[in-house]
């Protein structure tokens, strides 16, 4: 009797724990709350953890048998699955000899522990013909009733990493368009699209950098959008599903003007990241900008981004902006330098005649120098007194006189 079971779910140790990473531990309790007054049967508590990937589309319609009825009905599908992992675990069994364990009133709670594979994992993600989907099925086995099942899913995360050096490298194209035709063409239109990298991570926003030039003679309205792009492939054939997440607009260009877009912010949002490891499911996601033209097919460039889930370190941005600090602080020195330095001042200028004869030697010591020199001392003298002065970082400006 199924109503004698109060309450029957599974919950988690770590509620708060949004995502699961391969090899990490996944821990809970299966909760089996029996009604008051009442006993039940069971046989055994079992749980299983499994991971996998599972695609489906229907081709190609056709009318129904009655003439009368408009119903259309697929008349294939395409469908395949991929399995991940599968983790089996009992909780609790009848042991020898007993044919059911007797729950009375109350409230039970089976422990369960998983190591999830060590293997590389798929992103949980659900789309619009598919989905990569991770979930513990724990099921109740009753000698006398139907078995009662319960699930819970839970996200896995394949980490990509931003800060590889391949999503660093800028993003660049362009794109020219004229409008008319033959003789009447009015002039081209074109777009040309910057971006730093190729990498970023939910809640960033992407700096646009774009010129945007109308020689037309239309007015314009530029737009840089992100779409992601969801491919399922199953038995050979591919199936594919685009979606906008985020946009933003420019002002309008009129006829012979330019606009130009200095890191014009697009903000990401909450979304998937990017899924390159999967056989049947690929996610990726590009950046548009497009200049839309009154009476025309709007122009267009597509550059190709990568959402990641570890976030962007910013190394080298702090580096420059660390340098260009520096280089701010240490701009008042060019301040309070001259322009052209001054000469350092003659000796002549600095030493006085008086200090110059009281250091002079005499001239019993004039005989003995130029004994040791082997001529005139006066030479040297000369010669040492219009030598250029020493230079300012070998003068000891705190001399200590003995």
């Amino acid at each position: 009797m199924a109503d004698k079971v109060k309450v029957f779910c599974i919950m988690f140790n770590n509620e708060d724990k949004r995502e699961y990473s391969p090899g990490e531990v996944l821990s809970g309790h299966v909760v089996v709350e029996v009604s008051t007054g009442v006993s039940v049967q069971i046989k055994a508590v079992k749980i299983s953890t499994r991971g996998c990937a599972q695609v489906c589309w229907g081709e190609g319609t056709r009318k129904a048998s009655s003439p009368s009825s408009a119903v259309i009905a697929n008349t294939s599908s395409q469908c395949e699955q991929v399995e991940y992992f599968c983790i089996s675990q009992t909780l609790k069994e009848t042991s020898d000899g007993e044919e059911f364990i007797s729950l009375d009133e109350g409230h039970y709670e089976f422990p369960f522990h998983v190591e999830l594979t060590q293997t590389p994992l798929v992103t949980s993600f659900k789309g619009k013909y598919g989905s990569v989907c991770y979930e513990v099925t724990a099921v109740l086995q009753r000698p006398l009733n139907q078995d009662q099942t319960v699930n819970r899913e839970f996200s896995v995360i394949s980490h990509v990493d931003v800060n590889s050096p391949w999503l660093l490298s800028s993003v660049s194209t362009n794109n020219k368009k004229m409008i008319g035709c033959w003789i009447f063409t009015s002039g081209p239109i074109s777009l040309n699209v910057n971006i730093n990298r190729r990498g970023y991570c939910n809640g960033e926003s992407i700096p646009i950098y774009a010129v945007i030039e109308n020689f037309s003679s239309r007015l314009i309205v530029p737009k840089a959008a992100i779409y992601q792009i969801q491919t399922f492939m199953a038995n050979g054939k591919t199936k594919s599903h685009t979606k906008l997440v985020a946009s933003v607009r420019g002002n309008h260009i009129p006829s012979g003007c330019t606009d130009t877009w200095n890191g014009k912010t697009l903000k990401i949002p909450l979304v998937s990241a990017s899924i390159f490891n999967s056989s049947v499911i690929r996610v990726e996601y590009s950046l548009v900008v497009m200049a839309q033209i009154p009476g025309a097919k709007k122009l267009k460039v597509e550059l190709p981004i990568v959402i990641g889930s570890i976030p962007y370190n910013g190394l080298e941005s702090r580096s420059s902006s660390l340098s260009s600090h520096f280089s701010m602080d240490m701009s008042w020195l060019a301040l309070a330098l001259p322009e052209v330095p001054e000469a350092p001042p003659n000796y002549a200028d600095v030493v006085s005649e008086e200090e110059f004869e009281l250091h002079s030697p005499s001239y019993s010591q004039s005989e003995e120098l130029e004994r040791q020199l082997g001529g005139p001392a006066f030479v040297y003298i000369q010669e040492f007194r219009f030598q250029p002065p020493p230079l300012y970082s070998e003068v000891n400006s705190h001399p200590v006189h003995s």
